[in-house]
C-alpha cells in the first residue's frame, strides 16, 4: 500500500480529542476542521520547557529519495506514547516545491504518518502563503519606495539583495528583470524569487519567540544601501507592522495527529540546505511545555540540520537536546560504499562496511556537541540479517546505542527498543550542548571550525566577491551573528560527487548572503541555489484527484 492509502485506513481522531492528551481545553483552539487546530502562544511555559527532554533526530547523508527521518521522528515518539512517556512530535510543514517536484510528500511514511496527510502536504492552514505575501509586501515597498517623489529613501536599486519568494520550485524565476513597463512600471532593475522555505521572514518566523520579538526582527531586515553607502533596514519603510500583521496567525503552531491518535504539533519549514532546515522555536517550546518528550527534526544530514539547528536554533531559544538520533539506512550506507543507486536492494556487506565512515563522521559530529548518540536503523524489506548483525556490531564498537525502526511497516510497536534507548541515553546526559563556534569568534574563524569539525573539511577558499561582502558585512556590525551555511545535502563536502567521508577536500565559498532579522550569515558554498528547480520528472505528474474528490499519487 501507498502512504496516502495507509493513512485513508485509519479514522481520525477530532482534534479536541488529541488535545485533551495534552489537557489542553476546547476553547484554547483554533480549529480548521475536525483534524486540524492551531495553539495559542500563551500555551508555552518555560518552567516545563526546562523539565521536558528535547530528542533531535539527524540522519546520514542521504540518498537522492531520502532515508525516512521524518517517519523515524514519528514512530519513536509513538513507541515512546507506548512505553509510557508522555510525547510529542514537533516538525516542519512541508513545501509545495518538493511536493511537486522530487520528494511528493512529507509527512512521515507507512504506519508512522502524520494525519490529515494531504492537507499537511498541501495548503494546510496558510502558514506558508501568510509568509509568502509578508515577503512580497516588503519587496512591493522597496519599488515603491525607489520611484517615489517624496519618501524616498535613496536606496540604489543595484544594492537590493531583498528578492520576492513563491512556494515551488521555478527556476526561470531565480534571476528576472523587473519593472519593464516604462514610468508606470516602476524603476526597472535585476531582481529575482526565493522559494519560500529559504525565505528570511521564514527563518524570522522559526526564531522569534513571540510577536513582539517577530515584529522587531522584521524591521531588521537589511534590504540594501543608499547611493551614499548607508545601509537601509525594513524598519525605515515603516514596514514591520505590517509584516507582523500578516504573519499573526502564522504565527501559531498547527495541532495535528499520528496515525496513532498522538499528538503532534507541525510549524514553519525551512530547508536545512539553504536555511536554517528545522520548526520554530515557538513550536518546539510548546511541545515542551505539554509533553515529558518532544520528539523533533532538523533537515537532511547532521552535518545541515543538526550543526544549524544547534548552533543556530538552540543557542537563540535557550534549548539543549538530551540526546539525538541518527539515522541510517542499510542501502544509504552501500550506496556511500560504491554501491550503484540501481543495486542497493542486494546484499552487500564489503559495500556496507566501506561505507561505514559516512555514519562514523556524523556520530563524532554530533559528539563533538557533548550530546549522546542513538543510531537508528531504518528498516527495508531488502535488508539482510547478515547485514543488520554487522551494522549491530559496527556500533557497539564505537560505543554507540543502536536500534532497528520499523515504523514503517509496523508504527510505534516498530520504534519500542529505540525508544527505550532514547529514554536511556536522555537520563544519561547531564549537561547542555557545547557550540561548534563562540559568537565573538571572526566570521571566517566560525565557517572553518564548522566546516574542520563537522565536515571535515581541511580549510575554507573565499572567493574575491565572497572576501568583498564578508568585509561589508562585518563593517555594518554583524559579525557577532552565527553562521548559516548554504551547501549541498548530498556529501559532506562541497561537492555532491563526493560520497562516504571524503577527506582533504576545501569548502568553497562563492558568495555571502545576510539574513540580518533572522540574525545569521549565509555563506553559499559551491552551486547552491535558493530556488530549486523541477526535475526532468516531477512529482506533479504522478497526481491526479478522482471523481470523488480523493486525492491519488500524493505519498
Amino acid at each position: 500500500m501507498t502512504d496516502i492509502q495507509i493513512a485513508q485506513k485509519v479514522k481520525a481522531k477530532h482534534i479536541r480529542e488529541v488535545a485533551k492528551k495534552l489537557q489542553i481545553t476546547e476553547d484554547q483552539l483554533e480549529y480548521y476542521g475536525n483534524e486540524k487546530a492551531k495553539l495559542p502562544l500563551s500555551l508555552i511555559d518555560e518552567e516545563k520547557v526546562d523539565q521536558s527532554n528535547l530528542i533531535l533526530v539527524t540522519a546520514i547523508t542521504p540518498t537522492p529519495a531520502g532515508e525516512g527521518k521524518t517517519t523515524n521522528v514519528i514512530g519513536l515518539s509513538d513507541g515512546l506514547n507506548l512505553i509510557g512517556e508522555k510525547s510529542v512530535v514537533v516538525i516542519r510543514e512541508p513545501s509545495l516545491g518538493p511536493v511537486f517536484g522530487m520528494k511528493g510528500g512529507a509527512a512521515g511514511g507507512g504506519w508512522s504518518q502524520v494525519i490529515p496527510m494531504v492537507d499537511i502536504n498541501l495548503h494546510f492552514t496558510g502558514d506558508f502563503h501568510a509568509i509568502a505575501m509578508a515577503n512580497n509586501l516588503l519587496a512591493a515597498l522597496i519599488d515603491n519606495n525607489l520611484q517615489s517623489k517624496t519618501k524616498n529613501l535613496g536606496i540604489d536599486p543595484r544594492t537590493v539583495i531583498w528578492k520576492r519568494c513563491m512556494d515551488m520550485n521555478d527556476r526561470a524565476l531565480r534571476n528576472i528583470v523587473s519593472g519593464l513597463s516604462g514610468k508606470t512600471g516602476g524603476i526597472p532593475r535585476e531582481t529575482g524569487f526565493n522559494i519560500t522555505a529559504a525565505s528570511e521572514i521564514m527563518a524570522i518566523l522559526c526564531l522569534c519567540t513571540n510577536l513582539e520579538d517577530l515584529q522587531e526582527m522584521c524591521g531588521n531586515i537589511y534590504i540594501g544601501d543608499t547611493f551614499e553607502g548607508r545601509a537601509v533596514y525594513a524598519r525605515e519603510l515603516n514596514s514591520s507592522g505590517a509584516i507582523a500583521v500578516l504573519l499573526k496567525d502564522a504565527i501559531k503552531p498547527n495541532l495535528v495527529q499520528t496515525l496513532e491518535g498522538n499528538p503532534a504539533i507541525i510549524h514553519g519549514g525551512p530547508f536545512a540546505n539553504i536555511a536554517q532546515g528545522t520548526n520554530s522555536i515557538i513550536a518546539t517550546k510548546m511541545g515542551m511545555s505539554l509533553g515529558d518528550y518532544v520528539i523533533t527534526e532538523a533537515g537532511f544530514a547532521a552535518d545541515l540540520g543538526a550543526e544549524k539547528f544547534l548552533n543556530i536554533k538552540c543557542r537563540k531559544g535557550g534549548l539543549s537536546p538530551k540526546a539525538v538520533v541518527v539515522v541510517a539506512t542499510i542501502r544509504a550506507l552501500k550506496y556511500h560504499g560504491g554501491k550503484s543507486l540501481d543495486s542497493l536492494t542486494e546484499e552487500d556487506v564489503d559495500a556496507l562496511k566501506k561505507g561505514m565512515p559516512n555514519l562514523e563522521k556524523h556520530i563524532e559530529s554530533i559528539q563533538s556537541f557533548g550530546l549522546p548518540v542513538v543510531v537508528s536503523v531504518n528498516a527495508f524489506t531488502s535488508d539482510t540479517d547478515a547485514e543488520k548483525e554487522f551494522i549491530y556490531a559496527h556500533c557497539e564498537k564505537l560505543g554507540v546505542a543502536v536500534a532497528i525502526s520499523n515504523g514503517w511497516a509496523e508504527g510505534g510497536k516498530g520504534c519500542v527498543e529505540l525508544a527505550e534507548k532514547v529514554v536511556l541515553a536522555a537520563e544519561s546526559c547531564n549537561a547542555k550542548f557545547t557550540p561548534t563556534y563562540n559568537l565573538e569568534d571572526l566570521p571566517l574563524n566560525k565557517i572553518e571550525k564548522i566546516c574542520k569539525t563537522i565536515y571535515g573539511a581541511k580549510g575554507v577558499v573565499l572567493s574575491d566577491k565572497a572576501k568583498n561582502q564578508l568585509r561589508r558585512f562585518e563593517g555594518l556590525g554583524f559579525g557577532n551573528l552565527p553562521i548559516c551555511m548554504a551547501k549541498t545535502q548530498k556529501s559532506l563536502s562541497d561537492n555532491e560527487k563526493l560520497l562516504g567521508r571524503p577527506e582533504n577536500f576545501e569548502i568553497h565559498i562563492r558568495e555571502f548572503e545576510i539574513a540580518a532579522g533572522a540574525g545569521f550569515i549565509i555563506p553559499i558554498a559551491g552551486n547552491m541555489l535558493r530556488m530549486p528547480g523541477l526535475p526532468a520528472t516531477p512529482s506533479s505528474e504522478h497526481i491526479k484527484m478522482e471523481a470523488d474528490g480523493s486525492i491519488v499519487g500524493l505519498f
